[in-house]
């Protein structure tokens, strides 16, 4: 299900593991549609990766602190590093390949 992130806590929540974070929105078609896809890889990789949800609409200082301009978009993180970044329109296989990347260790 992953975790939601405010201003407050997303430091917090990237700083330790593998995370893969999903900036999306209620209004946003193509973020609802792969959220499942998303929730599914957190389960695959139980224990290997954390997801953090944050919805842009309600928490714009995270975006604009991290140049988020559109939706959707993903960020992987390593031990609070940003590793990759995946904006415009990834398909569900472009996430999958980005986490398995990340849990496998390659940037």
């Amino acid at each position: 299900m992953g975790v939601d992130a405010t201003p407050d806590t997303f430091s917090g929540l990237v700083a330790e593991g593998n995370v893969l974070v999903d900036f999306w929105g209620p209004r946003c078609q193509p973020c609802l549609a792969l959220l499942p896809a998303v929730e599914a890889l957190e389960s695959s990789y139980a224990g290997r990766l954390a997801l953090v949800k944050v919805n842009a609409p309600e928490n714009r200082e995270v975006c604009r602190n991290l140049k988020v301009a559109g939706l959707p978009t993903y960020l992987l993180y390593r031990d609070g590093a940003e590793v990759e970044r995946l904006t415009g329109n990834p398909t569900k296989g472009d996430i999958e390949a980005a986490v398995a990347r990340l849990v496998e260790g390659g940037d």
